[in-house]
């Protein structure tokens, strides 16, 4: 009986993709949830995929045939995050959350002229740093967060707990409501 599970996987800086190639080689299973931001480059508006949990993935093993050391020792990969004496596994019903909330947003991306209106920044509530907010849409949707700041006209850095500890996530500026 294997007793494979979900772990999250901290990565070097900007090593998602070098982690999740090596890994594959190495036949595990990885998932590197992503979210598409809006790029203008020269007027032109495109959509780019950058990861959900920037510096993180999830790998599915089984920790007693699977080497721990291996897995450190794969190029692009910091650590297993929790793994001191035991390992921590994440629920399958995490991931299937994750998965489903990413692949809703991917199959409801808007035509660029849609997507530039909606996002116009324009809002008549003011929010400010400190300030609980709830996540209206995307993969974050019905989760609550601390509002920490303005990121340019459209976006904005919100704190909010995930594996027991505060991790800072750049999301659209109105996909977010004070609570």
């Amino acid at each position: 009986m294997t007793m494979k599970a979900w772990y999250l996987l901290y990565c070097k800086p900007r090593g998602e993709a070098r982690a999740v190639h090596n890994l594959t080689l190495q036949n595990i299973d990885t998932y590197l949830p992503t979210i598409g931001e809006e790029k203008r480059v020269k007027g032109e508006v495109s959509i780019k995929r950058i990861p959900l949990f920037p510096g993180y993935l999830f790998i599915n093993i089984d920790p007693q045939v699977t080497s721990v050391a291996r897995i450190h020792s794969t190029r692009g990969v910091g650590r297993i995050v929790g793994c001191n004496e035991l390992m921590t596994s994440i629920d399958d019903s995490i991931i299937h959350s994750i998965r489903l909330r990413e692949h809703k947003l991917l199959s409801e991306l808007l035509p660029a002229s849609e997507l530039s209106q909606k996002c116009d920044g324009s809002s008549t509530v003011e929010i400010n740093p400190g300030d609980q907010v709830k996540f209206t849409e995307g993969p974050f949707a019905d989760l609550e967060g601390i509002f920490a700041e303005k990121s340019g006209d459209k976006r904005c850095h919100v704190l909010f707990e995930i594996m027991g500890q505060k991790k800072r996530v750049s999301v659209p500026r109105d996909s977010i409501k004070p609570v």
